[in-house]
């Protein structure tokens, strides 16, 4: 720690830190002794001096998306993911590009499409894979038909040895990144004499057991360095997964953008049926040929809703068959003439051809969200990885998956399989248990039996995701002896004192040691947590690391990561940093932890997570669980009270608001009640309306005592601070046909809920219960979305009675009850046929992403611009002091842009009043005040419908 501090690397080995990086998405954990963020090869190179040094290992790591442990180890990881992520010169004439191992895959596709380049190599996991880590595990992806593994794109590799040395690797062998280094010069020579002795003396087993197959990842690719080959050094090292070197530059080959493409997608009774097909698609030429089973698309609809995978034709398996050429009309006729052929096979269920790109994303999506799809099943069993990568010959593959199920079925396991089909690449998550020392002990005879069955089909361990600590020890079965010792020969070679990545590949761990899943239960759970049988630990222990958290664009979470780029501040680094309180060996304080509580606090409690999170980890609920026993008889941060307690002091201010609004208007005032109740002094306290405002406001439509069909839920916030929403809402929906009453006095606990004060949470929400139990089953509208969010979900898991669910259920939006009339005939007015719309995260996460914009859209609205992201002010978040910048900064990530479009010089829908208020705050003068949808339909009223009341009913 201190030689690193001495030459300014930046580094961490506090328990927070060395909780987070202690896992990948393996199942497997090992906490490190710290973590290194270089930011310069010349930080590589001192942190690899001070290990050395003190014979601390290290362990190179991207964005930790590692299947097979790859990226965890006992020593110092070095993460490439914060700051070395330039990208460098794109040779649009050569078709290179150089950057550097922590650039996102993604983001180096966004930078060569101006250049109608890309990078070939597509894992499912491009949004948050960084180049280092493809190159070490050589990932391919789902194109990886027309172009195989990342080995075959690599060009040079710039390298940094266990001892120092500063080296570039190529075809021809080393050199010294820098010719005037001397010493760097002569480790590249003696390293180029060892490996050409070591190849020549071992010319047959080299040819005769590698290269076999175009998907045989596992092991060393020595044979890159046999003389036909031209001994590329660089392709060599790609796949050793930081077992020999640490890579801090790469340049790369490109390939042209294909200029048209079309997906079909291929339905079949079952995974043999479909691999039965692969051969004859592959005489197509095809770009991508990818299979799925049915239990990714049942997990997908289960969580996201039934409209979330479209386009999909019959069956229980499927193929997608990406075609591509330079003639739309060619990949036209091509693609019928293959669904032609398929029909004429027999083995298909049925097939349809996907032209258009929202239907083609939507398949596309259902496949890359394979691996956390897979992770938890819809009956809520856990799957996991450990044997997810094998791979065979395509022409193979119908017998492998024949023997291969009936493997499972041997040892009383089942799978969710998935993976590239077209190159013979299965994944396959299976339903280990992880939990007992017998689970563990079958994993461990069953992954040996496969490792039997796939090198009998004279297959791979690893077609993509490398060896890791899943199959590393297995490799004794997949190579002879010989080639054993060759592997270790040239692992000594590069890293003699066994620094870099130990474990891995030589010399390696049992596939049974390090397991992860090992959890305590810390005091009685205040949620109820209905899809997680284990409670607090199972719903913390859905995170299997798949990192779609990491990503910076698509969906929502994670809005703070996406600030700060920091592990500390994803749904990940959260969800391992409550797994390791739980284990009780890294963070021994439970409960108090403050760097639990540090990892939680820019958590905006936005919920997008449970929404976009592939297995569905739900940080809202979890944080505010580990806030109510974190300050359990403790005194609280100052905004617990202010912003926590809002709803009482609402309704004092209720009594007075001229006054109250006067005060908090005056600037030293301001100043003051900011200071005193923890705010931010940055925004206008929000003016508070008469308690009964909103009452009279909806008065004049609500029908007479009990002849309603429907009511209206005063929240606080309307009540408080928008009370002529009622009017309009209230206007609408008697417009539409509902006989409506209102609420007085009840609360759906939201602040109490997202500050941790559960226990009032629950006394607020049973008097709620209580009170909407007395209004009749019908509908229960919620202008509020985070209060209707909290009725219709977080009041079912809170107080777990009959009575709660008969209330949750019930509950909509104003926009599912607009979609609703308009369903039962109610004719709109039509609105503006062009919008900006920010739509809140609670009701993006609770009642669907799309519900906003197909209720638009019935509404006449043509063009919708969705600043798609959350606002930054989330609730209490964006009002705390410590937290306004970074509220700031994640509005600066879509609401901002969007509010420079014409959308939003034309209408502004925003429903939830945070996203009103931060709209306001952020552009006051540049657009029309954001409405909310209520407000918009309102308007476009006539007027004897905007001024109804029951009389003139």
């Amino acid at each position: 720690h201190r030689a690193l501090t001495a030459a300014g690397v930046d580094a961490d080995f506090g328990r927070g830190a060395r909780a987070q990086f202690a896992y990948d998405a393996s199942h497997f954990r090992v906490a490190p002794v710290g973590v290194a963020y270089p930011r310069s090869v010349a930080d590589v190179v001192a942190t690899l001096a001070a290990c050395a040094d003190a014979e601390v290992p290290v362990i190179p790591r991207g964005g930790g998306t590692s299947m097979a442990g790859n990226a965890i180890g006992p020593g110092l990881v070095l993460d490439f993911s914060r700051h070395m992520t330039a990208i460098g010169a794109v040779d649009t004439a050569g078709r290179t590009v150089t950057a550097q191992p922590g650039v996102v895959l993604d983001d180096l596709q966004r930078a060569l499409r101006p250049h109608g380049l890309e990078f070939g190599p597509d894992p499912s996991s491009h949004s948050r894979a960084t180049l280092g880590g493809m190159i070490g595990n050589d990932a391919c992806g789902n194109h990886s038909v027309r172009h195989g593994r990342t080995v075959t794109h690599v060009v040079e590799l710039e390298l940094v040895l266990a001892d120092g040395s500063h080296l570039r690797a190529g075809p021809g062998g080393l050199s010294a990144a820098d010719p005037a280094d001397g010493s760097a010069a002569a480790r590249a020579a003696q390293l180029n004499a060892t490996l050409h002795r070591l190849t020549t003396q071992n010319l047959a087993i080299v040819r005769r057991e590698l290269g076999r197959i175009g998907r045989q990842v596992s092991g060393y690719q020595l044979h890159h360095l046999l003389p036909e080959h031209g001994f590329d050094v660089a392709r060599m090292l790609t796949g050793t997964e930081g077992s020999c070197a640490v890579i801090v530059g790469v340049t790369l080959k490109l390939v042209p953008t294909p200029p048209s493409a079309l997906l079909i997608a291929v339905g079949y009774p079952d995974v043999v049926a479909a691999a039965d097909d692969v051969p004859a698609i592959l005489e197509f030429g095809p770009a991508a040929v990818e299979g799925l089973d049915e239990s990714i698309v049942a997990t997908m609809r289960a969580r996201r809703g039934p409209d979330s995978v479209t386009g999909l034709p019959d069956g229980d398996a499927w193929l997608y068959v990406d075609l591509d050429g330079d003639d739309p009309a060619d990949v036209a006729r091509r693609a019928d003439e293959l669904v032609t052929v398929l029909r004429a096979r027999g083995h298909l269920t049925d097939a349809r051809v996907v032209p258009g790109p929202a239907d083609r994303a939507s398949l596309w999506r259902v496949r890359e969200d394979g691996a956390g799809l897979s992770a938890r099943r819809p009956d809520g069993r856990q799957t996991w990885s450990g044997w997810e990568d094998s791979a065979v010959d395509p022409a193979d593959l119908p017998g492998y998956l024949r023997e291969f199920r009936s493997l499972l079925t041997e040892y009383g396991l089942t799978g969710v399989m998935y993976g590239h089909f077209g190159a013979g690449c299965i994944h396959v998550r299976i339903d280990f248990d992880l939990h007992t020392a017998a689970g563990i002990h079958t994993m461990g005879r069953f992954v040996r039996a496969a490792a039997r069955l796939v090198t009998r089909y004279g297959g791979t361990l690893s077609g993509e995701h490398g060896d890791g600590r899943s199959r590393s020890e297995l490799l004794t079965i997949m190579y002879s002896a010989e080639m054993l010792a060759l592997f270790g020969a040239v692992k000594d070679a590069f890293d003699p004192r066994g620094l870099l990545n130990p474990g891995i590949i030589v010399r390696p761990d049992p596939v049974t040691a390090h397991i992860a899943p090992h959890t305590v239960t810390l005091g009685t759970p205040q949620f109820a947590y209905p899809d997680d049988p284990g409670g607090f630990a199972d719903g913390v222990g859905r995170c299997v690391g798949i990192a779609r958290c990491r990503s910076d664009i698509g969906g929502v979470m994670c809005p703070s990561y996406r600030v700060t780029h920091d592990e500390n501040h994803s749904t990940r680094g959260r969800a391992r940093a409550l797994q390791e309180m739980l284990r009780g060996e890294v963070i021994t304080d439970g409960w108090r932890s403050p760097e639990v509580a540090n990892a939680l606090d820019l958590c905006l409690s936005c919920k997008a997570c449970s929404s976009d999170c592939p297995v569905g980890v739900d940080m809202a609920t979890y944080k505010s669980e580990f806030l109510h026993h974190h300050y359990r008889g403790r005194w609280r941060p100052r905004t617990h009270y202010s912003l926590g307690w809002l709803p009482v002091l609402a309704r004092l201010a209720g009594v007075a608001p001229a006054l109250v609004n006067r005060i908090a208007g005056h600037p030293g005032a301001h100043r003051a009640l900011a200071a005193a109740g923890g705010v931010t002094a940055a925004r206008p306290v929000p003016r508070f309306a008469a308690a009964s405002a909103a009452r009279r406001a909806a008065r004049p439509y609500l029908a007479d005592p009990g002849r309603h069909d429907a009511v209206l839920f005063t929240d606080t916030f309307t009540r408080a601070f928008r009370p002529t929403l009622m009017r309009s809402a209230a206007a609408v929906l008697t417009a539409a046909g509902l006989d409506l009453t209102t609420t007085d006095g009840v609360c759906c606990g939201l602040t109490w809920i997202t500050t941790g004060q559960l226990g009032t949470a629950k006394r607020v929400l049973r008097r709620t219960v209580a009170a909407l139990e007395r209004t009749g089953p019908g509908p229960i509208v919620v202008l509020e979305p985070s209060c209707a969010a909290a009725l219709h979900k977080d009041l079912r898991e809170l107080v777990p009675t009959a009575a709660a669910r008969r209330v949750a259920a019930r509950v909509v939006t104003f926009a599912g009850a607009v979609e609703d009339r308009i369903a039962a005939g109610w004719q709109p007015p039509p609105l503006p046929e062009e919008v900006m719309l920010q739509q809140h995260c609670h009701e993006y996460a609770v009642f669907g992403a799309t519900t906003q914009q197909r209720v638009l859209s019935l509404l006449g609205v043509r063009s919708v611009r969705n600043a798609t992201g959350c606002c930054g002010l989330a609730g209490n978040f964006g009002f705390e002091r410590d937290h306004y910048d970074i509220s700031v900064q994640v509005a600066g990530l879509a609401l901002r842009p969007a509010l420079d479009s014409a959308a939003a010089r034309q209408a502004i829908v925003a429903d939830g009043f945070s996203c009103q208020t931060q709209i306001t705050h952020l552009n006051p003068d540049g657009n029309p005040a954001p409405a909310h949808l209520a407000e918009l339909i309102h308007a476009a009223l006539p007027a004897a419908a905007q001024n109804s009341t029951t009389e003139q009913r």
